[in-house]
């Protein structure tokens, strides 16, 4: 909004001209998204407290989560304002993927919430029927899927034949179907029509992952910022035609523009752990922990990182995989492999604190992602 309102000044003032440039409006979404968390988490944390929105713990978990019972839930309607007007403020509101991220943040936030909702209603942990859950996860996603898909951004390039000086050939490069994984410069394979399912199979695994490590203070938001510097980083990276060429990654056109939503999602993780540190005043519930999934989903596949989101997001695969062979096991032996999946708990059980669970798993996801950007100069 204000690269649209306040560039066109250039003309009388030439300090508007900053922002033009995708590093400043960046940067500055992240101050704003921070400063919102900052301003109205107080009033938002009384609110809910008034409201007797409280957090419903489960009785066959740690013991030290009982005296969690009634802290204000839903934190997430913060951190979705906090991106949401940091995003409309400085993003590029011509660019297609400003929409799209928006739709991923309010739409996975508006199932969270309806879902966070239920729970204080019944005033049990049953929010939404789990069928509906999923369906409703699904229809979004597909939509999210379908427009990406349709709204391709090609990128041209005029090419000039060896033997033929005075020829000039458009080939246009489109980068959407096609599959890349880490350390191999080329494409593997074209999904084609195929890219559909496989899109919505990962927003679907992305926005329930960070769901299941949302469990212990500051754990999820703390990962989802490691995630979103990452992903800020790549952006940037991507959508420079001189960078991707040099770094042999595929030139995403006007890609660089998540570089600022990348940092609002950090802005507002960071102003939102704030309240949300052992011990939290706030927790972000569904509401919060889908919204922030969706959005890293989309990141991974608008700048063609959908392979390597497993090891960027290494913490959320693990937490993820460590409830499926949990309940996969149980099915067949009727034995557990870990005390609790997922996995913070099963350490929580073997006696260590909250605290030191936490700051261990934010070490290794910082690992994690450090080892994705490495991969960038690693083809």
């Amino acid at each position: 909004m204000l690269l649209k309102l306040l560039y066109p000044l250039v003309k009388y003032i030439t300090f508007f001209n900053v922002f033009q440039y995708i590093t400043f409006r960046a940067a500055y979404a992240a101050v704003t998204a921070l400063l919102i968390s900052f301003l109205f988490g107080p009033r938002i944390i009384n609110k809910l407290q008034e409201l007797r929105v409280g957090q419903k713990v489960r009785r066959d978990g740690p013991e030290t989560h009982l005296a969690k019972s009634g802290t204000p839930t839903m934190g997430g309607i913060l951190i979705i304002l906090s991106i949401v007007i940091a995003v409309l403020l400085w993003q590029n509101l011509d660019n297609m993927y400003t929409w799209i991220i928006l739709l991923a943040v309010i739409g996975f936030g508006t199932i969270g919430f309806v879902d966070d909702y239920l729970k204080i209603k019944r005033k049990n942990a049953a929010g939404l029927k789990s069928s509906f859950k999923w369906i409703t996860q699904f229809v979004l996603a597909l939509a999210i899927a379908l427009l990406i898909f349709n709204f391709r951004n090609y990128h041209t390039v005029s090419v000039t034949p060896p033997l033929f000086s005075s020829m000039k050939l458009i080939i246009r490069y489109d980068y959407t179907t096609l599959f890349y994984i880490p350390f191999i410069k080329n494409p593997v394979l074209d999904f084609s029509y195929f890219y559909i399912p496989f899109s919505v199979l990962l927003l679907l695994s992305t926005s329930n992952a960070v769901n299941l490590t949302d469990g212990l203070d500051g754990l999820a938001t703390g990962l989802v910022i490691m995630v979103g510097i990452t992903f800020a980083i790549m952006a940037y990276l991507t959508g420079n035609i001189n960078f991707a060429e040099y770094l042999g990654i595929p030139f995403i056109a006007n890609s660089g523009e998540l570089t600022i939503a990348g940092l609002a999602l950090v802005g507002a993780c960071v102003g939102f752990l704030w309240f949300n540190a052992h011990p939290a005043e706030i927790m972000m519930g569904d509401t919060g922990s889908l919204a922030l999934g969706g959005m890293i989903g989309v990141f991974a596949l608008i700048l063609k990182k959908e392979i390597l989101i497993i090891i960027i997001g290494g913490v959320f695969v693990i937490e993820t995989l460590s409830v499926i062979i949990q309940v996969v096991y149980y099915k067949f032996t009727k034995k557990r492999v870990f005390l609790m999946a997922p996995l913070h708990h099963h350490f929580e059980l073997k006696g260590w604190k909250e605290s030191k669970v936490v700051i261990r798993l934010w070490i290794l996801g910082g690992l994690f992602a450090l080892l994705g950007l490495s991969t960038l100069k690693i083809q």
